[in-house]
This record gives C-alpha cells, structure tokens and sequence, in this order.
C-alpha cells in the first residue's frame, strides 16, 4: 500500500478544545503523525460533558482520533528543554492558547524559527489584530461577530446560532488549508512560516454571501428574499435560499419536528411541481408562469407546495420530486444520521473500539483521497506515549522518566 499523503510530517499539536484538535486531527487523517502534547492535567474537554464516570468526554475523543498523546509541564524548566527538542524534531507546530500565552512561555515566532527555520507554526485565534484581538473567542462568539447571527433566523425573531460549527470547526478546516499550502511552500523555499487564521474572519468568509448583497442593497430591495421590508443592513430570511433560486423547508406528514423536505424551484421544476399539488393551471397562468412572476410571491408559492406536502411523509415528498429532478432533501435528525446506512457504506459515521469506553460513534473524514485511504482509530489516553515518544524518540532512560514523572514535569 502507497504512504499517505502525509506520511512523514510530525505536527506538534498545543491544541486543545475544538478549533485547534479538529485541524490537527484532519492532519491525523491525511497521514501525518500527530503528537498531542497536554499538560499533566490533560485537555479540559477530556472531563467536559461526560457521559460515562472517569471515561475520556466523546467531546475529546470525536475530536482526537489517530493522534498520539504525551504530556508536559511547560512551565518548568525541563520542560521547556523538552519542548524545545520537540519542536526541532516537528514540521508543523499548531496552537489555539489565547493571545500572546505561547510568547510568555519563552515561545515567540522568532524563538520557534530559530529552533527550526523549517517549521509551519500555526495560531488559530479568536480574531485578528485590532480591537477585538484580546477578546476571548467561542463557537457562538465567533458566529456573532462573523456576520452569521445577524443574518440567520427568522426576520420576527432573534438572531440564531447555527448547529454547524463554523466558528470552531470552520476555522479549523481554513487553518489546515494554510498549513498544507506552507508545507507545499516549503518544498520551493525550504523556509516554514507562520499560519494565523483568526474564527471571526473565518466565519466570514463562510458568509460572503451576505456581503455580497449587503452590497446589492444600496441598489434596492432584494428579491430573492421573502422580506417585505428592507432596512440598511441584510435581513433574516428564515429558510430562503437568498440565491439564484428560491427554496424553502415545506412540512410534511405527520408534522413532528424534522418532518419538512427542503424543495428549490428552479424554472424547469414548476410545470411538475404545478402537477404534483394538484394545480397545473398555475404552469400556464401569467401570473405565475415565470419565475420572474413568481418572485413577488415566494412565500404564497412554498404554501401552496406544503398543502400537498403536509399530507405526506418527507421520503414520500422526496420520491416524487426527485422522479421529475426537482433538487430538495429532507431535513435529516442527528438520530436519522447515525443511523443512515449511506453514511456509514461512506465512513462518514464510523464505530471506533475504544480502550476504556468501549465503542464510540464519531464523523469520518470528509476528505477522499485515492490514494491515502483513512482508517479512523481511538484518540489516545492522557499521556498513553509518554514512554514511546521520551525515551524511544528523544533518548531519555527510564530512570529520567521516572524523575520526569515525581516531578510533576509529565
């Protein structure tokens, strides 16, 4: 079998939480050889939302998979020569400390470059330089001040999170883009660099839409939307679309929470949609025979649609939409995704043993590579390649491990 993609990259990973542990275990993914470094104390997310008593959190190990764990006291000063001798043995280095934490331990850019001029050191941060750039970050900070909140929910309601987690998980899929580009850099230059991805600008570029007509605004109402009213700024608009073709969630039979298909029109879709609600006249009616006709009543047209839907269930409106290429999907229960067969044939819900749980569900690589086929497997226990990576790597005896441990530097 070929290597993987990433075979041979060694990525000091200083993450901990979400951002930084799901770029670094994309890196696991690819190929390159994770080493999750964590105070004696381990990431806090091990202890967080437990389901099982002294058990890792699924928050951890959904997010550490086909790394390996060893700990280390970087206030010591042992410890600082250990990191020192890990980062000169790195390729990538990834953190997601708040700003400035890794420079007060003695670890600026500089620092770190003069230790190895080839590394990638990555910062994933709550925002950019200015005035927000000592605000501490989270998910749903990120998505308030990256232009989604605003823009999400219902125009009679309050701004909205979004399940997805563009802010944390988001970000971590821009920094990995960033790290593979400056190893691919360094192939030219032989040089590493820097990697700042900031949540807030992350979220934003996941909004550019919403730029894009809080721009066309100034030249009047948007259409595209259901809103009657247009203020200065880019509305709520519930389930529109807002692109070049309206859609809308539709109920369905028998009406529980997630019972509603997600239905787009496009123009070649009206005639058979006009069939299957029982009103074909509307296919020729000027009044709504045209898509430019029909953008004035956008919300009148998805009711009409969901008085056909709504007697029938979601798989149902499915078969019949799809039948005439009408795109729409159902809106999918975080239950009926964990256990859609599809998803598991795809490996994109995995069942992955675990040394102390048991057995855990967890995402799969969204990522396909050909050639570096991804075999998930357990995140590691606290500090479980301690030994390994110590003495089998750096060269320490037993007899130092053993100090390193009463001593409280692992």
């Amino acid at each position: 079998m070929t290597a993987k993609a990433l075979h041979g990259i060694r990525v000091l990973d200083m993450t901990h939480v979400q951002s930084g542990p799901s770029a670094t275990q994309l890196l696991a993914w690819l190929g390159a050889d994770v080493l999750k470094l964590e105070a004696p104390a381990g990431d806090i997310t091990r202890r967080q939302l437990r389901d099982l008593p002294d058990v890792d959190s699924l928050y951890f190990t959904m997010l550490n998979c086909n790394k390996r764990s060893i700990t280390l006291n970087t206030k010591t000063e042992r410890g600082q020569e250990i990191l020192t001798e890990l980062i000169r043995r790195s390729d990538v280095m990834v953190e997601n400390f708040g700003p400035g934490a890794v420079d007060r331990m003695g670890f600026t850019w500089d620092r770190v470059r003069e230790i190895n001029p080839r590394i990638v050191y990555a910062s994933i941060k709550g925002f950019g330089d200015g005035p927000y750039t000592g605000f501490k970050a989270y998910e749903v900070v990120a998505q308030a001040m990256g232009g989604s909140m605003s823009t999400t929910g219902f125009e009679d309601g309050p701004p909205l999170a979004t399940g997805a987690q563009i802010g944390d998980s988001g970000t971590g899929v821009h920094a990995v883009a960033g790290i593979l580009a400056a190893l691919f850099q360094r192939e030219r230059t032989g040089r590493g660099q820097r990697v700042g991805v900031a949540m807030q600008h992350a979220v934003l570029n996941l909004c550019r839409v919403k730029l894009r007509d809080q721009q066309r605004l100034a030249h009047g109402p948007l259409p595209e939307y259901p809103n009657d009213d247009f203020g200065t700024e880019v509305p709520r608009s519930g389930n529109a679309s807002g692109g070049g073709q309206p859609g809308w969630a539709v109920k369905c039979a028998p009406g529980g929470p997630n019972d509603y298909v997600y239905v787009i029109v496009q123009p070649a879709g009206w005639r058979p949609i006009t069939g299957l609600i029982g009103r074909p006249e509307l296919a020729e009616d000027p009044e709504w025979a045209t898509a430019e006709a029909r953008l004035p009543k956008l919300t009148k047209m998805f009711q009409l649609i969901e008085e056909w839907s709504a007697t029938l269930p979601k798989w149902e409106v499915l078969r019949r939409l799809t039948a005439h290429d009408i795109p729409c999907g159902p809106i999918l229960s975080t239950k009926e995704i964990i256990e859609d067969p599809s998803l598991a044939a795809n490996e994109m819900v995995v069942r992955v043993p675990h040394p102390e749980r048991g057995e855990f569900v967890t995402v799969g690589s969204p990522l396909k590579l050909s050639d570096s086929p991804v075999e998930v497997t357990a995140s590691p226990l606290l500090g479980e390649h301690n030994r390994a990576v110590y003495v089998g790597e750096l060269g320490l005896d037993e007899a130092e491990l053993r100090l390193l441990r009463s001593n409280g530097v692992i």
